[in-house]
């Protein structure tokens, strides 16, 4: 059915061609936008030039009525046979299709209707469609379809067009508030030797010039903190960071990512900046301070309350990480009396961080501060001095979900040693996602890195305040061939 309907197409294409119409020329006469001829109506006594996607086509013997989109809004059309010409307008009945891009020239008017149209006086085709598209009432109903085609969706969906004109004012207003404080952007490689910052399993390829395998990078971190050893002070990076592992309602294998650090900032100004940074995000892109997440209305208005993992960890749990007698096999045995699953490899800190996702994190619905994370599960975080158990780590977490990390920069390049050799046994012992040591990022804060609070946002934020999967929020997501 479908190749029949294609053939119909290529027959009305081959009638264009053969009426002498190009059908797909390069130059345009547009003027406006149809928004705004809608809105100057009033003003504009000129013939006017438009252009947009067939949406709707009705024939009337003599007259036509039509509407075409551009990315501004739609349009109706009138065209009268004494107006156009015969031939032009038997070619536009016979020719064109919903589907087809058109410019059209002429003079507005209302109709009987109050309606705002255009009087074509003349027209041309810009691109003809020979694949039929969908009908914006039937849509397509299959989920993978829509993201494998994202096109069709942008096509047919005006509400997934507006996700992400939406995503632009998330990017640009993060933006906007670091470069306003002063922050420096920078861009650096998506290669490394040596992937770091963040627990994840990074990606492989290999360097043809180089004849080398790199890995593309899991974190934009390490390279941002060399440039405080090399006297930056406020420096930030919007970038593609990817991460090989699982995919979820929360996880892609690559997403964009946003890291900032500010020398000579300590945890409790961090915190203040970010929250303060949260809330115009928020505002920025749903107008106001509150959004629906799954059955959850939340509130991003109140000041965030802080919460620490500890104190929740001990109350979901009994179990009190500042007790040295806690061992991995101790957590474990909670885990299994809990009913929570976890890979036998798993050594102190990936227990920690498996048994709080699925007791602490479920609890803390409104934003909040989550603070005082244990050491075992923070290898880049300066300690706490009140307690060597702890990290000066804190995450703004909500419905759920946590969507950020920030720390004061560990800047101690033995206790930095020391952590990365932890982590190294860790892999060893099997733990794929454990950090690697990176010497040449050692020997960098052994040249001196000032105290530093640093941040890390993904666009999972983004997709917690559409309410949505992370994959919907990308334009192109990976999807399996079939």
């Amino acid at each position: 059915m479908r190749e029949d309907i294609i053939e119909v197409k290529l027959e009305k294409l081959k009638k264009i061609k053969e009426f002498g119409m190009n059908p797909y020329p390069e130059k345009t006469q547009r003027n406006l936008k149809n928004q705004e001829a809608l809105e100057q109506f009033e003003d504009i006594k000129e013939v006017i030039s438009l252009v947009g996607r067939v949406r709707s086509m009705r024939s009337m013997g003599n007259i036509i009525f039509a509407h075409i989109e551009d990315e501004s809004g739609k349009i109706q059309l009138f065209l009268n046979k004494k107006k156009v010409g015969l031939e032009k307008f038997e070619l536009f009945s016979k020719g064109v299709e919903i589907g087809d891009f058109i410019e059209v020239r002429g003079l507005l008017f209302k109709t009987k209707q109050e309606e705002k149209t255009l009087e074509v006086t003349s027209w041309k085709m810009l691109s003809k469609s020979i694949r039929p598209i969908p009908t914006e009432h039937f849509g397509i109903k299959n989920q993978e379809t829509l993201l494998r085609k994202r096109y069709l969706d942008l096509m047919i969906n005006p509400l997934t067009r507006e996700i992400f004109r939406k995503k632009n004012i998330f990017w640009q207003t993060t933006r906007n508030i670091l470069s306003k404080a002063g922050f420096l952007e920078v861009q650096n490689s998506v290669l490394e030797l040596i992937p770091g910052g963040a627990d994840a399993q990074p990606f492989v390829t290999h360097h043809n010039a180089l004849d080398q395998d790199f890995y593309m990078r899991i974190s934009l971190e390490l390279p941002l903190k060399r440039l405080l050893v090399g006297g930056y002070e406020k420096i930030f990076e919007i970038g593609r960071v990817f991460r090989n592992e699982g995919m979820d309602r929360e996880h892609l294998q690559e997403f964009d990512h946003i890291e900032f650090y500010a020398a000579y900032w300590d945890l409790e100004k961090g915190m203040e900046f970010i929250e303060s940074m949260y809330k115009q995000i928020v505002l920025a892109v749903t107008g106001e301070y509150t959004h629906n997440f799954e059955d959850q209305k939340i509130d991003w208005k109140k000041k965030f309350p802080i919460i620490d993992y500890f104190s929740e960890f001990k109350k979901e749990t009994g179990i009190d990480l500042g007790d040295a007698s806690v061992t991995v096999e101790k957590l474990k045995a909670k885990a299994n009396e809990l009913g929570i699953k976890y890979e036998n490899e798993y050594r102190k800190g990936r227990m920690i961080d498996t048994i709080y996702k699925k007791t602490v994190r479920q609890k803390l619905i409104q934003p909040c501060f989550l603070v005082g994370h244990p050491i075992e599960v923070s290898p880049l975080a300066k300690v706490d001095p009140n307690n060597s158990n702890k990290v000066l780590r804190v995450q703004i977490v909500a419905g759920k979900s946590e969507l950020c990390n920030a720390f004061s920069e560990l800047n101690d390049p033995i206790d930095q040693r020391k952590r990365f050799e932890n982590q190294m046994k860790l892999r060893e012992a099997g733990d794929a996602e454990a950090q690697m040591l990176d010497e040449d990022f050692v020997e960098a804060l052994e040249y001196g890195m000032p105290p530093a609070f640093g941040f890390g946002m993904s666009e999972r934020f983004f997709s917690f305040i559409e309410n949505k999967p992370v994959r919907e929020t990308i334009i192109f997501a990976p999807i399996k061939e079939k």
